[in-house]
């Protein structure tokens, strides 16, 4: 079954950010499309899948990020019964950040 914002008008938009070189790129079209609340609850829920990911308490999750308990729950639902999107991305900036510490690799920004 497909998801109802499944549709061409999000795979254009997901097309978009996939297009974004760098943080700053991203940082400008992410200020241009979301309210700043937006960006922050979003990069609180960032947080909190990497956090629940490393096993932290809900209760240190709820507060270093200021996400309610029932947020937090979800989060970890999603994390572990979704889509594999938070452990994809998680999975990849992990590979990232220990890869980035050899001498060879050097960061885009």
């Amino acid at each position: 079954m497909k998801d109802v914002w499944d549709n061409s008008q999000s795979t254009e938009l997901l097309e978009a950010i996939l297009d974004l070189k760098n943080p700053k790129e991203a940082k400008r079209f992410f200020r241009d499309l979301l309210t700043e609340k937006e960006i922050v609850e979003f990069s609180s829920r960032w947080k909190a899948a990497q956090l629940l990911a490393e096993n932290t308490p809900y209760t240190q999750i709820q507060e270093k990020t200021g996400l309610s308990s029932t947020t937090v729950a979800r989060i970890s639902k999603w994390l572990n019964q979704g889509k594999g999107g938070y452990k994809l991305a998680i999975s990849r900036i992990y590979h990232s950040h220990h890869t980035e510490k050899s001498p060879s690799r050097k960061r885009l920004c």
